[in-house]
């Protein structure tokens, strides 16, 4: 893992990120069929808050309260019937310095795994040469 990924309190996904880890995801799945599921997931998260759902963005708001504090931003859009994208965005609340040791990297890692038991992985950045 490169040093900055740790010494920030701020990592996203896309489609053509450096980090292989950290690349736009693919799912078999419809786009609310997705979100339904990203919902559930952070339902079932002890210390989240969703905040707000856009189905007609695909986005879905929340906030982490418990242990490290964070704000996550899912975003879920359908690229073709039954491929779906989701990308995650995740800011860490910190007191002095914005570091957040890999926390952020690690929330979206730990997201993917668990969507990875719910659905089909197509597979990551497969549009980044387009």
């Amino acid at each position: 893992m490169k040093w900055k990924y740790v010494l920030t309190n701020h990592n996203e996904t896309s489609e053509r990120h450096p980090d292989e880890q950290l690349k736009s995801r693919y799912y078999k799945t419809t786009q609310s069929a997705a979100l339904q599921a990203v919902k559930e997931m952070f339902e079932q998260m002890d210390g989240c808050y969703i905040v707000a759902i856009s189905a007609e963005r695909g986005e879905i708001s929340v906030s982490l309260t418990k242990g490290k504090k964070a704000f996550i931003v899912a975003t879920i859009v359908s690229v073709r019937p039954f491929e779906t994208a989701i990308d995650f965005s995740v800011t860490t609340e910190t007191k002095w310095f914005p570091i957040d040791f890999g926390f952020s990297r690690q929330l979206i890692i730990r997201l993917y795994d668990q969507l990875a038991k719910r659905f089909t992985y197509i597979g990551s950045g497969i549009y980044s040469d387009k």
